[in-house]
């Protein structure tokens, strides 16, 4: 493999590199949701859709099971350098005031979904949002967005931050279901 460069698609690097002959092996976004956009009705609807799944704030007792999601779904992110996930930690699993998750459980207790950020003052960014390979397409991963947003949100949080890869049709379908708005596309190129 050769060099890889990610950079905002219109940095003016970008044209230059590919002329080069460099190309694009992905793409990825940014998006927005400031809280005075927040439509509070309909992230409570897109939460509890998904019962009798228990969407909640995750705990400490919780760690081993989403330790266990993210072993099970770590390769299934698409996308390049930009939207790579690196398994789980003790340390980066760990949860405190600044790194929360959100997770979905069945009635038996299994977690099926989950989704880490990280906050710095009045601003969150999500670190990453994955649902268990049998459970995906049922709106779980939007339930567990939707639940961050709601209770950051009431914790003081005024704008959330979200992004991935540009070939993930549903985390990009449920940002837009939430009202996050893309404002910063990256390109991810080799030579």
């Amino acid at each position: 493999m050769g060099e890889t460069a990610v950079l905002r698609s219109d940095d003016p690097r970008v044209p230059a590199l590919a002329a080069a002959g460099w190309r694009t092996t992905a793409r990825s976004f940014g998006a927005q949701l400031d809280v005075r956009d927040l439509d509070e009705d309909r992230l409570r609807a897109r939460r509890d859709r998904v019962a009798p799944l228990v969407v909640r704030e995750l705990r400490d007792a919780d760690l081993p099971a989403v330790r266990a999601l993210d072993a099970a779904t770590v390769r299934d992110y698409p996308g390049g350098a930009a939207t790579r996930h690196a398994a789980l930690t003790d340390a980066t699993a760990a949860l405190h005031h600044a790194r929360r998750a959100f997770g979905a459980l069945t009635p038996d207790g299994r977690l099926v979904g989950l989704t880490y950020l990280d906050r710095d003052a009045d601003a969150v960014e999500t670190d990453f949002t994955v649902v268990d390979a049998a459970f995906r397409g049922r709106g779980i991963g939007l339930a567990v967005k939707a639940a961050s947003v709601l209770a950051l949100a009431h914790d003081g949080v005024r704008r959330f931050r979200t992004g991935g890869s540009a070939d993930n049709a549903a985390i990009i379908a449920a940002g837009i279901a939430l009202g996050y708005r893309r404002d910063e596309e990256w390109v991810t190129l080799e030579r």
